[in-house]
């Protein structure tokens, strides 16, 4: 049986140039080439849980304008078991523009939120039958705060497994991340979190343990080319980077969160998960476009059969 996810979280129409490198503060340079397509960590999430496997209902908010009408029809063809899509009058579409530079294919974004930030009490209310109704719900940081506290607490209430993956960057209360089942930060979120710079693995372990004793569950620190690490309080793991020849790193993380939140969805273990969630945004990133480029749950499995010596590695214990 496939395992049902709702997603709560952002669309963005994003506009992606490729270049050589970064543009310099107020250089002009060519692109190598431009597109515009469907993006939002929320849209972008729910459709890697949809290609890894899940049954989704992803719950957004949209502007009434021509992005607003593409993002409808996008969202309407992409497979979803179901959409609950508001629609604000005052606000624009979210958009994202997003610079991807260089053979490592590191990427600068630049997002206006529009819609994403009016998210009603009434409307998080209107979807608490959905959210009872999941096995995962999976949430981000591109709408507005009193929305997301206000769908954990509706997450809390009907007991369903939820993962926040905190991006982009709010800060939130202790309080709010002692709801969270499983907590998914970046290096730099980690560093924003915990009060402390994180940069390789001894300092993710730090951090991990400082946002342990703020009530976090368990979490994940994802770490770029180092893996990531997987920590429940007391155990230490690392995740393994799955080798790639990257071509936009743009959709990784949503990638990883949305293959996580998948497999968890069909019952798997944490750590099986995460190593399943690892081969599918290293297929993610030697594709071009966050939406586009979201692998289907075979690809990710075959990744995994090409490189069977990568296994997650527990970490030896150690004073925090």
């Amino acid at each position: 049986m496939k395992g049902k996810v709702c997603v709560f979280g952002s669309f963005n129409l994003d506009i992606v140039s490729r270049m050589a490198r970064f543009p310099m503060p107020g250089e002009s340079l060519i692109a190598q080439s431009c597109m515009m397509g469907p993006g939002g960590k929320g849209a972008n999430q729910a459709t890697a849980a949809l290609r890894a496997g899940a049954r989704v209902h992803y719950i957004g908010k949209i502007g009434s304008d021509d992005f607003g009408s593409f993002a409808r029809r996008h969202l309407e063809k992409t497979g979803f078991d179901a959409i609950t899509l508001f629609t604000c009058k005052e606000k624009p579409t979210g958009n994202a523009l997003i610079y991807v530079a260089g053979d490592d294919a590191e990427n600068m974004i630049s997002v206006y939120p529009g819609a994403n930030l009016t998210v009603t009490a009434q409307e998080v209310a209107r979807c608490q039958p959905t959210v009872a109704a999941a096995d995962i719900m999976l949430m981000q940081l591109e709408n507005n705060l009193n929305a997301i506290q206000r769908m954990v607490d509706s997450a809390r209430a009907a007991e369903t497994f939820l993962i926040l993956n905190p991006a982009p960057w709010q800060k939130v209360s202790d309080g709010l991340l002692s709801k969270i089942d499983l907590l998914t930060p970046n290096s730099t979120e980690a560093s924003l979190l915990s009060g402390m710079t994180v940069n390789d693995v001894p300092s993710a372990r730090q951090a991990a343990a400082i946002l342990h004793r703020k009530g976090v569950r368990q979490l994940i620190i994802t770490l770029g080319t180092s893996g990531a690490l997987l920590s429940d309080g007391e155990q230490f793991s690392l995740i393994p980077v799955y080798p790639a020849q990257p071509k936009d790193s743009t959709g990784a993380g949503d990638a990883f969160n949305g293959a996580l939140a998948a497999r968890l969805a069909a019952g798997e273990a944490l750590e099986k998960a995460a190593l399943f969630a690892a081969a599918y945004a290293s297929v993610c990133v030697e594709r071009a476009g966050a939406a586009h480029s979201m692998p289907l749950y075979a690809d990710a499995v075959e990744r995994m059969r090409a490189f069977p010596e990568i296994a997650i590695q527990a970490l030896q214990p150690a004073t925090v």
